[in-house]
């Protein structure tokens, strides 16, 4: 989607290139080539200008974020008006915040081609680029962060490597846990599965998840759970399943790691709260969703 920015330029920029203010503004190495390409797309007082121009206090920059196209391989799905507006949590021009269900995929992929979270989008907004910047999986329900243009993806791509998005999960686990811990084991895809993942000390990827104990509870036959609080100080695809199953309390329902679906169909995982800073504002935003009604199968008072 298009975004216009205007800055009048300070004395702190005299001198500086229109290259060196967009970097130190957020503006990403791919979004300034794609305003080098684009007609007018940087407009010094009016006049179309280069990168290495310097400016001068006082100016006038105007960046013309324009986008024609919309993402390659994501075919727009019908959905009506009211089933998207009801996923919506937030939104402005620059971002959208959604509670994804449980069931619904975010991105295509093989079996999943053309009813994903990014093929509604697709229908929804014409043209529209699909950047997703907390991908889940389509099991797990919750908060899914979406950026509307390309400053916003850059800056919010940013505040992600720089672990400046925050991320909760709720989750339920089989047994009673530990009141708190963490949990440090490497992770890496299993070699004879495309999407299974699993423990790996010699060859996997540095993974850190950090739990808390919110409650315990007994369902009817007298199996025992527990409510967790889940922070992850890295993103690794199936880390929160890996992990409580690495420990010896998996998440119920969970098709790969844990097929016990006596009391919740999918795995017990729900993206509960973001907190970041709006890529345009820098307001320090946060959005809490509680999990639907399968979550439930134990009345947590959470």
């Amino acid at each position: 989607m298009n975004k216009i920015m205007e800055y009048k330029i300070s004395t702190d920029y005299e001198g500086q290139t229109i290259e060196y203010f967009l970097k130190t503004n957020g503006y990403s190495r791919p979004l300034m080539i794609h305003l080098k390409k684009t007609e007018n797309g940087i407009l010094l007082n009016g006049i179309w200008a280069h990168v290495r121009d310097k400016l001068k206090s006082d100016d006038i920059l105007t960046i013309n974020i324009i986008e024609e196209k919309a993402s390659e391989n994501i075919p727009a799905s019908y959905i009506s008006k009211e089933a998207f507006q009801k996923m919506v949590v937030y939104e402005d021009e620059d971002i959208l915040l959604m509670n994804k269900p449980s069931g619904l995929a975010v991105h295509p992929s093989l079996g999943h081609y053309e009813d994903t979270l990014a093929n509604y989008c697709a229908y929804h907004y014409k043209n529209f680029v699909f950047r997703c910047i907390n991908r889940i999986d389509r099991d797990t329900s919750g908060l899914v962060l979406i950026a509307k243009n390309m400053l916003s993806s850059a800056r919010l791509s940013s505040q992600q490597t720089e672990k400046k998005i925050h991320r909760k999960y709720l989750a339920i686990a089989s047994g009673i846990t530990e009141k708190a811990g963490t949990i440090d084991i490497p992770i890496a895809r299993k070699e004879e599965s495309v999407i299974e993942r699993c423990i790996d000390f010699e060859k996997g990827d540095t993974a850190v998840t950090h739990y808390t104990l919110l409650e315990t509870g007994k369902t009817d036959d007298n199996t025992d759970y527990s409510l967790l609080m889940i922070e992850l100080e890295t993103g690794r695809t199936h880390q929160i399943r890996v992990h409580m199953k690495a420990i010896g309390h998996p998440l119920p329902g969970d098709f790969l790691y844990n097929p016990d679906t006596k009391h919740i169909k999918r795995q017990a995982l729900h993206s509960y709260q973001l907190t970041f800073n709006h890529p345009i504002s820098s307001k320090t935003l946060s959005f809490t969703v509680n999990p639907p009604e399968d979550f439930y199968f134990i009345d947590w008072k959470f």
